[in-house]
């Protein structure tokens, strides 16, 4: 009997923490299949697994794939094994028993989402990592709430425009409509490009609150050095060449174009301008691709811009906090008082 309801891990060298992950999922009051896609590990992850959780299924990687190329592998397989919902789940995240029967139940419930995501605390249950992302008018995505202490201040905001892609539910329909995860961006921003495109397509993204999980921030990716700055330069540009609608390409592109200078500036400080560099130089270098993409992004697009318009976030992320001070500094030299 199949299972509708498929469960994928991307896991790099995660022997440390991704039996945890593992066994959090296994208790949950709906059992999905659960898929762990081994992203060329080389700390006996696959063999940990195999050994001590012999009904996941392994998808064996013979190399990092990343975020991306990894869910995509574990996407894949589900959808020839014909599950209706796919939910992916960080290496390093730890699921409440009734995660995924929240995600689907809000799924079943409201047929024109093709994402739902639920509330995702730090580990130790004090602060929020997301309850849904967001997209701002100067083209930076955030996750919604992130940093703040655990409450139920976000419990009654349920359409939201994005998704983390650590913790959220997928319908297939929605991924056979509109492509799966853009393997380019690798890691960061993929989540909020495929939510972009839902949203194009006129799919929707719930936030369930009742659907937790508790997540180990950063602790696959503080692994590499330099890898956060070179993703993020990377990946911003690609995010607005693909989705932004041209009716709001002239209030998103010039904010973008002087927050995106200012986050080099602020890498050259850190001592990091050649994965600054890399990354702005990667993103010229499939520009042509991106635009390609757009054309056919734009071209089945089945909502309006004012709709697109009225999803935004009208102001900076939270954590820009350079921004916010040079923007305080420009009012203040126009002496702007809204």
């Amino acid at each position: 009997m199949r299972n509708p309801v498929y469960c994928v891990i991307p896991s790099w060298n995660a022997v440390d923490y991704v039996g945890a992950c593992i066994e959090s999922l296994q208790k949950q009051t709906l059992q999905p299949t659960i898929v762990v896609v081994e992203n060329g590990s080389i700390d006996g992850s696959a063999e940990y697994i195999a050994k001590n959780y012999p009904d996941v299924v392994i998808l064996q990687q013979p190399k990092n794939l990343g975020f991306a190329g990894g869910v995509n592998v574990g996407i894949r397989y589900a959808i020839k094994q014909d599950a209706e919902f796919v939910a992916l789940f960080n290496n390093d995240a730890v699921a409440d028993k009734a995660w995924l029967s929240g995600l689907v139940n809000a799924a079943k419930k409201y047929p024109e989402a093709g994402i739902v995501t639920g509330k995702f605390a730090d580990i130790h249950n004090t602060h929020l990592d997301s309850t849904g992302d967001i997209y701002t008018t100067w083209g930076l995505p955030f996750p919604r709430g992130r940093g703040e202490k655990v409450s139920n201040k976000y419990d009654h905001d349920n359409w939201v425009f994005g998704a983390t892609g650590g913790a959220s539910l997928y319908r297939t329909k929605m991924l056979n409509d509109i492509g799966l995860f853009d393997e380019d961006f690798f890691a960061y921003y993929e989540d909020i490009d495929i939510s972009f495109r839902a949203q194009l397509a006129g799919w929707k993204v719930y936030f369930e609150p009742s659907a937790i999980a508790y997540h180990q921030m950063g602790a696959t990716s503080g692994k590499i050095k330099g890898f956060t700055t070179y993703q993020t330069h990377k990946n911003f540009p690609m995010l607005l060449w693909k989705n932004v609608p041209m009716g709001l390409m002239p209030m998103i592109f010039p904010r973008l174009f002087f927050a995106y200078w200012t986050f080099v500036f602020s890498a050259i400080a850190r001592g990091q301008p050649w994965p600054a560099i890399k990354g702005q130089l990667k993103a010229l270098v499939l520009l042509p691709k991106k635009l390609s993409e757009r054309r056919t992004i734009q071209n089945n697009k089945r909502v309006s811009d004012d709709y697109i318009r009225s999803i935004l976030t009208y102001d900076l992320p939270p954590n820009a906090t350079k921004l916010r001070r040079v923007r305080a500094g420009w009012w203040r030299v126009t002496r702007r008082t809204t």
